[in-house]
């Protein structure tokens, strides 16, 4: 085997933002991830060989002129919160340097850990907003859509919502355009848990 000369894709840009792809790994098999159709978004490769160690996050991170992004967010392939003491890490990093940090979740932090108190962990480490992907109006629509690997995953995810705004950081719920979503439904629950609402594309954008 000769030497692989393609680098794993760990940061990569869009939108005014850099984005962060420490995992592949998730708890669920959305039916719309685009995993299951493309190796990336907006022409990135995101398929890991291997995941990154923190001190290779960190190294590439510093690398960057950080202050020229909106915000460093963590996302990608993957679950970020399946690596939770590294994202604190990292946040906490990126925040004594001033710059912003978002994390995107399927939000099942209370069935990964659920003796740790995560959102409060995420707000003490710096965290500014994090995005829930909401995915559907009831649980029944979310087990179809996302095939979660946990029970009672949707009921779960919302509580880690509360957790988020009690803790002070910015609440932000996704859903994706499909026609078995409610987006009205959707938008209500959103407006109850005082977050932002933002409906994806079907591709991830």
């Amino acid at each position: 085997m000769g030497k692989m000369t393609t680098k794993d894709t760990i940061l990569y840009e869009a939108h005014g933002n850099l984005y962060l792809n420490i995992t592949n790994r998730c708890t669920a098999e959305c039916v719309f991830c685009i995993k299951r159709y493309s190796d990336g978004v907006y022409g990135y490769n995101l398929r890991l060989s291997k995941e990154p160690s923190l001190s290779e996050i960190i190294k590439q991170l510093s690398e960057h002129e950080l202050s020229k992004y909106k915000e460093v967010v963590f996302t990608g392939f993957g679950e970020p919160l399946v690596r939770l003491d590294d994202v604190l890490e990292i946040t906490k990093w990126l925040t004594t340097r001033g710059i912003r940090v978002r994390l995107d979740t399927i939000g099942h932090a209370k069935l990964l850990y659920p003796e740790r108190d995560v959102a409060s962990e995420l707000a003490d480490s710096g965290m500014k907003v994090v995005s829930i992907s909401l995915n559907a109006q009831d649980a029944n629509t979310y087990n179809q859509l996302c095939d979660p690997k946990y029970i009672k995953a949707y009921d779960k995810m919302l509580e880690f919502a509360r957790d988020v705004s009690k803790a002070g950081i910015d609440l932000r719920f996704t859903v994706v355009n499909l026609p078995v979503v409610d987006i009205e439904k959707c938008k209500k629950i959103a407006k109850e848990y005082c977050a932002d609402f933002k409906v994806r594309g079907y591709g991830g954008t």
